[in-house]
């Protein structure tokens, strides 16, 4: 992988593009790698850590040909050389706004503004906040949104999870292999994983179960030493000393930017067509931002393809 390309910079007075993509995960990558190969010009905007939070997943089994599992970091560095292969470019920078010219788009950073004669939004999505006191205080004190990255600071320690579907139970399971204890709750009687991993849950000895219960504050002095709890249905307040809580609850697509320019669901999701097309001719949308996505990597990599392919004909029509 060319490490040096997550470091890249926005260049002064940058060249027009035929395809702007907005984030570096599967979709974006996947779109790279279709649109380049088609010797089209390519431009991939990242904000993070290229690849997404995929990258946070230690191991993905479901990824068809990978019968021994992949890790998300291992997987989109492959995906970022082969889009490199083909002669993609790719530069760091958080998009702010895209704008409509006579000629196309520019999408702007604070950084600089790039144009583009089409686009193509695969800015994934964000973890959801639980919105109680002291969360946003212990952050990175106690309080994490990935159990891959952070994980080994609770060897031997108490820790919390919130959250009740793959995502949640996927962290309780790789916490067990540091922490003394884990605690998952959730704010419902049953949970959303798929059997397969409940099972796994149901097994360890390390996790238990905590449903309909929520979290109503996170507390400590210098990190985090106890989470204040309440039964949802008997309404009983109750304490639960822990050293870590890790917060699974869920996504918010990444789509603030362009609220004010393209459709969106109710949930902030870009509404797209068969194709990726979006109410603005010219961008497209795929992956996790986009309404109905079905949040897996391979669905992501479909997407990115079928956006590729869109834009270009697309481009070959005007």
């Amino acid at each position: 992988m060319n490490t040096d390309s997550t470091q890249s910079s926005p260049v002064a007075n940058p060249p027009e593009h035929d395809i702007v993509i907005i984030g570096g995960g599967p979709a974006g990558l996947t779109a790279a790698i279709y649109a380049a190969r088609d010797k089209l010009s390519v431009l991939i905007i990242e904000k993070g850590i290229m690849g997404g939070l995929i990258t946070e997943a230690e191991r993905i089994d479901n990824y068809p040909g990978f019968p021994e599992g992949i890790s998300g970091y291992e997987i989109t560095s492959k995906m970022l050389q082969q889009a490199q292969l083909y002669g993609a470019q790719d530069v760091s920078g958080e998009v702010a706004a895209i704008e409509r010219t006579e000629d196309g788009f520019l999408v702007q950073t604070a950084e600089a503004s790039f144009p583009a004669r089409a686009v193509i939004v695969a800015s994934g999505s964000s973890h959801l906040k639980l919105g109680v006191p002291g969360e946003k205080e212990y952050t990175g004190r106690g309080v994490s949104y990935c159990a891959t990255c952070d994980a080994p600071f609770f060897t031997g320690k108490v820790t919390a999870v919130a959250g009740g579907g793959n995502t949640a139970m996927s962290e309780a399971l790789h916490l067990t292999k540091f922490a003394q204890r884990v605690y998952l709750i959730h704010r419902r009687e049953e949970y959303r994983a798929t059997p397969v991993v409940q099972e796994a849950v149901a097994t360890n000895p390390k996790i238990e179960l905590m449903p309909d219960t929520v979290i109503e504050a996170v507390e400590g002095d210098n990190c985090v030493r106890k989470l204040k709890l309440r039964h949802v249905l008997s309404g009983d307040s109750s304490g639960l000393m822990v050293n870590g809580l890790f917060v699974a609850i869920g996504l918010k697509p990444n789509t603030d930017f362009i609220k004010d320019l393209l459709d969106l669901d109710t949930a902030g999701a870009v509404v797209t067509g068969g194709n990726m097309a979006t109410n603005i001719p010219g961008i497209f949308a795929a992956g996790d931002v986009r309404k109905f996505s079905v949040r897996q990597t391979v669905s992501a990599a479909g997407d990115g393809a079928a956006a590729a392919i869109a834009a270009k004909k697309w481009l070959e029509a005007l």
